[in-house]
């Protein structure tokens, strides 16, 4: 009975681990596909500088096609643990096993392999200007598109300030994505009435920021170091529950052995053939009397015709 609860109770907790499983992992992939985007963004600002080289270092390890490509494995392999429990199945259970071990060493490989500090400073900042006089122009569509989209998510202007784009580029006011409240012409309105409607923050400390870790990254390393502690736990569930499974299955066959025939016991065998013989002996006695009857009445009936 205290072996049936406690099988009851790991099916119970793995259950709930690879319900988590398939939480953390759809998480991972959700966070990483929105980290990704503003990644792209601050990449394609940042091209052939060194800020490019410290968000590759920083967000790698986030990012990074392995890491999506276990995460999506995970959520196989928690649908297969879900069904190795609750089948009670020894085969798919030592799968799952066999299957978290690679993924762990694999995740824990990865992260290694990855991390490393960068080192970015803020003078690194001032290189952002040389893309600015590119912005407007007919074959740089993509990064006009880049800084807006950019400016309008993280709401800033500019690199250090808005004026730089007066002393960059030859526009006379900034970009209409430095508005807080954006419309057509709504920065040439502000450039002459009130400065105070556009972005008084430059872009600048916001990729520093970014490149420095967003709390969208400190929640994917949230989520790993979870990941890898629920795997280890997993794992150590599984090995119990396979232990449970297989002795379970041969103990009763060691607790209830066939009990084999005694050799001696001459009694009831007697006694059983004794009552066969007895049985035997009464058919034969009736089917000797049934016989002898008729021989009998034939041999009266002759004695008296004799004697008339």
């Amino acid at each position: 009975m205290a072996r049936e609860d406690a099988v009851r109770c790991l099916r119970c907790l793995l259950y709930a681990l690879n319900l988590l499983f398939w939480l953390m992992s759809a998480c991972v992939l959700g966070v990483a596909a929105w980290i990704r985007d503003s990644l792209n963004t601050v990449l394609t600002l940042t091209a052939h500088t060194r800020l490019e080289e410290a968000a590759v270092l920083t967000y790698s390890p986030a990012v990074h096609p392995v890491v999506i490509a276990v995460c999506c494995f995970l959520i196989i392999v928690a649908m297969v643990g879900y069904c190795g429990t609750l089948r009670c199945n020894l085969l798919l259970l030592s799968w799952y096993f066999g299957s978290l071990l690679v993924i762990f060493c694999v995740e824990l490989a990865s992260a290694v392999w990855t991390y490393e500090e960068p080192s970015v400073q803020r003078s690194d900042m001032i290189s952002l200007k040389s893309r600015m006089p590119n912005y407007g122009l007919q074959r740089y569509q993509w990064l006009t598109h880049t800084w807006n989209s950019f400016q309008t998510e993280f709401k800033c202007c500019g690199v250090i300030y808005f004026t730089d784009w007066l002393e960059m580029t030859e526009m006379e006011w900034p970009p209409d994505s430095c508005c807080s409240n954006q419309y057509p012409g709504c920065a040439r309105h502000a450039h002459y009435h009130d400065l105070s409607d556009l972005h008084q923050e430059g872009c600048g400390p916001k990729i520093y920021s970014f490149i420095r870790g967003t709390k969208q990254l400190q929640v994917l390393r949230f989520l790993g170091v979870s990941i890898g502690v629920a795997q280890i736990l997993a794992m150590a569930l599984t090995l119990t529950l396979l232990w449970a499974l297989y002795y379970g299955r041969k103990a009763p066959e060691l607790d209830s052995p066939a009990a084999p025939t005694p050799p001696d016991e001459p009694a009831p065998i007697a006694a059983a053939q004794g009552a066969s013989g007895c049985s035997r002996s009464i058919k034969i006695c009736t089917t000797v009397a049934a016989a002898a009857k008729p021989k009998e009445h034939q041999f009266e009936m002759e004695r008296l015709h004799a004697a008339a």
